[in-house]
């Protein structure tokens, strides 16, 4: 075979001083404060480079057919059954199941991991963990921004409201106890979770449009695919691994479905492992 490789609600209305910044797409950090982000897409999980008996995977998940679809918005403009003067009142709300870039084939916001993977590096959970303690799941726009969330167990999610209507968080864990909380206009609730195997689906009650993934690991081997579709995950432990990339329309995108496929690491190098491709007729989103 080819080897490729609970929570504390804070009012943050009236608070005055506060200055934690999430922003989706960056990292805003300082030197005074520890950082607090949501973590975006595309951006390596583990990054410490430079350490002998480690190496790099990449690749990138991309969209298997040959004509790009175009999801309808799951809410069109003015068009919002709940909350019509805040929810999709001047943009419509994209369905983000499915996101390929037309140009590339890239499919965003898929989940690359390994799965019980061989070897540790304390170092990389160390740099994750020090960088971004604090990740921000913001719903804005009555959308879950970002989408999909991938952590470490030691990181906090602080799960926010920016907009001027309730919303609520409702998970419904395998591993984590379930969760339920309303978040009035600018609260925020903090929830730290324990590492789970499967997704963990993320949904607002008062708005059954929103909707968002989120993951929770025990080791630092994992990213959230980008705007092309491609995932970089540093620090990894040579030798042989086993890669996941699950995605929302299809679940397991790769050979091996929730085994993985084999992947071989070399000490100080890179293992592409090319394109993965979203099999079409697997595809279960709405349009």
């Amino acid at each position: 075979m080819k080897m490729f490789r609970s929570g504390i609600v804070r009012g943050q209305g009236l608070a005055a001083g506060l200055s934690a910044v999430a922003a989706v797409g960056g990292l805003f950090l300082t030197a005074e404060a520890p950082a607090r982000a949501g973590v975006p897409a595309g951006v390596v999980a583990a990054a410490v480079t430079g350490q002998s008996g480690y190496g790099t995977i990449k690749g990138r998940l991309v969209w298997g057919g040959q004509k790009t679809p175009e999801l309808k918005p799951l809410v069109a403009v003015g068009q919002a059954s709940k909350d019509p003067a805040v929810c999709a009142a001047s943009e419509a709300i994209p369905n983000n199941d499915l996101v390929i870039d037309p140009k590339t084939k890239g499919v965003k916001f898929g989940f690359a991991y390994l799965i019980k993977p061989n070897g540790t590096n304390p170092e990389a959970v160390k740099a994750i963990v020090s960088k971004t303690p604090t990740v921000v799941i913001d719903q804005k726009n009555c959308i879950f921004l970002p989408y999909a969330t991938a952590i470490h167990q030691d990181q906090t999610i602080d799960f926010k409201s920016s907009d001027p209507v309730n919303h609520n968080v409702h998970l419904n864990p395998f591993t984590n106890p379930a969760f339920n909380q309303i978040l009035a206009p600018n609260q925020n609730v903090e929830k730290k979770f324990v590492a789970e195997r499967r997704v963990i689906p993320l949904t607002c009650d008062i708005h059954p449009w929103m909707k968002g993934w989120i993951m929770v690991f025990d080791h630092p081997f994992f990213a959230v695919t980008g705007e092309d579709g491609s995932f970089e995950i540093k620090g990894v432990p040579a030798g042989a691994q086993n890669l996941v990339l699950w995605q929302a329309a299809v679940g397991f995108a790769n050979q091996g479905l929730g085994r993985g496929m084999p992947v071989k690491v070399e000490a100080g190098g890179v293992t592409d492992v090319g394109e993965i491709k979203l099999d079409p007729a697997k595809v279960k989103v709405a349009n």
